[in-house]
């Protein structure tokens, strides 16, 4: 099995991935609460049209007309949940960079929670960022379960 050393530095990686994760996600929701109480579809056409796409693209109609059933209630909804994912990504994060053993066992238990949500959206549409997610998720948990164990072990 790995050494403690090699232990800590997995940890570290994870715990470095997770604080990324969960900033990105902060970000994602505080850009969110920006856009609450706008027309989500008037600025996606502004930007559609800066960048010279055709707004009646097969990809991009649909698209704009997504955008036009999304409220400010449902808008929120995605805000709060995003952001609060973000902050339990950033508890593991500081809690797996700092050593500590309870973000060991919370990474396991979150990461773990997500497998069956991303197994049932690549069933429903697979692509291989997905897949790459599952895997690496999976990993992770394997990886935190063999050092929840061998630490348990030498004690």
């Amino acid at each position: 099995m790995s050494s403690p050393t090699h232990s800590r530095k997995g940890l570290l990686l994870i715990g470095i991935f997770k604080l990324i994760k969960g900033t990105l996600l902060v970000a994602a929701a505080i850009g969110l609460i920006k856009l609450l109480h706008s027309n989500l579809q008037e600025i996606a056409a502004h930007w559609i049209d800066l960048v010279r796409v055709d707004p009646n693209n097969e990809y991009v109609a649909p698209l704009l007309a997504k955008l036009g059933l999304v409220d400010s209630s449902k808008l929120g909804q995605l805000s709060a949940l995003t952001g609060a994912y973000g902050c339990l990504f950033l508890t593991e994060g500081v809690g797996l960079v700092l050593a500590k053993r309870w973000a060991e066992y919370l990474s396991v238990i979150a990461t773990a929670s997500f497998i069956p949500f991303e197994i049932y959206e690549i069933v429903r549409h697979r692509t291989i960022l997905r897949i790459v997610l599952l895997i690496a998720n999976i990993a992770i948990v394997c990886y935190l379960i063999a050092v929840l164990r061998k630490s348990k072990k030498e004690a």
